[in-house]
């Protein structure tokens, strides 16, 4: 048990004193850009699914 005491304590330490946190504006800049990044690879992704449901649609009402 002492382990386990000693790993949460150790990881709570690191935590506050060795991991460097990002300030509200760089946060806030890094939120914007994960969102744009995020809704274009979504449209990406609707665009190619789109398109390829067209093709197959298309390809299926030839036979």
């Amino acid at each position: 048990m002492s382990k386990i005491s000693s790993y949460i304590n150790e990881t709570v330490e690191e935590m506050k004193s060795k991991v460097s946190w990002p300030s509200y504006p760089e946060l806030q800049s890094s939120s914007i850009l994960v969102l744009i990044g995020s809704l274009i690879f979504a449209l990406i992704v609707g665009v190619m699914d789109f398109a390829f449901d067209s093709t197959l649609t298309w390809f299926y009402n030839q036979f």
